[in-house]
């Protein structure tokens, strides 16, 4: 029998607001918000970093959190997000889907919901 150790969701967003993913200030807000609408604690601030090549050129966000952490990458080519939320803390993961709703407005939502285990022999 595996034992749960953690959980992780994994968001595709596409057709989201050019604005808002091309915004440092507004991914470092939906960073915070997001933290504390899923009743996590942020281990530093948010770090997010502009780079990439070609089409594949965007912000990248990494925010640790004590129980794990919270990255995405967002696509300036194709307007779409890649939201990832890893925690062996429970959270709620329509609380995830409607801050990233909120701030990045997204016309789909791809949502991957997996429980991660200890591998046992």
């Amino acid at each position: 029998m595996a034992v749960v150790w953690g959980w992780e969701l994994q968001l595709d967003c596409g057709v989201c607001n050019p604005e808002s993913i091309r915004d440092p200030h507004t991914i470092e807000a939906f960073a915070r918000d997001l933290v504390n609408a899923i009743d996590m604690k942020a281990y530093g601030d948010p770090m997010v970093v502009h780079f990439g090549t070609e089409n594949k050129m965007g912000f990248t966000l990494v925010q640790l959190i004590e129980t794990s952490n919270i990255t995405a990458h967002f696509s300036e080519d194709t307007s779409s997000a890649f939201i990832n939320v890893f925690s062996c803390k429970p959270f709620d993961k329509l609380i995830v889907k409607e801050v990233v709703k909120n701030y990045f407005e997204p016309e789909i939502v791809l949502m991957n919901f997996i429980e991660r285990v200890i591998p046992e022999l």
